[in-house]
């Protein structure tokens, strides 16, 4: 069965550290656009950082550049959110993402989700 489950998620006081894996069943996140986004309360869909298959270059919102970090490790078939420095604005449920569209069709699976909640 194809899909994606993140885990990692929980409560971590300002100013700490959290790591979110995505773990993948069924196809290769090697060869995937892997994303990261978040939903908070009352805000829209936020697209947080996100992974390219070919070269493995990474994109990250204005607002966790330089304190968050996306990987992947092909042996696991994981993909991983590294956040630090972590704010009250980031309590949100984490989503992972997978994305590989061909020339006739597009293949997207999401994750259930995984909540963070950032304390003051």
């Amino acid at each position: 069965q194809v899909q994606v489950v993140e885990s990692g998620g929980g409560w971590v006081q300002v100013g700490g550290s959290l790591r979110l894996s995505c773990a993948a069943s069924e196809f290769a996140v090697s060869k995937y656009r892997m994303s990261w986004y978040r939903k908070a309360p009352g805000k829209g869909r936020e697209l947080v950082a996100d992974i390219i298959p070919t070269g493995g270059d990474t994109n990250y919102a204005d607002s966790v550049k330089g304190r968050f970090t996306i990987s992947r490790d092909n042996a696991k078939n994981t993909v991983y959110l590294q956040m630090n420095k972590v704010k009250p604005e980031d309590t949100a449920v984490y989503y992972c993402n997978a994305r590989n569209c061909t020339e006739n069709v597009c293949y997207n699976y999401w994750g259930q989700g995984t909540q963070v909640t950032v304390s003051s």
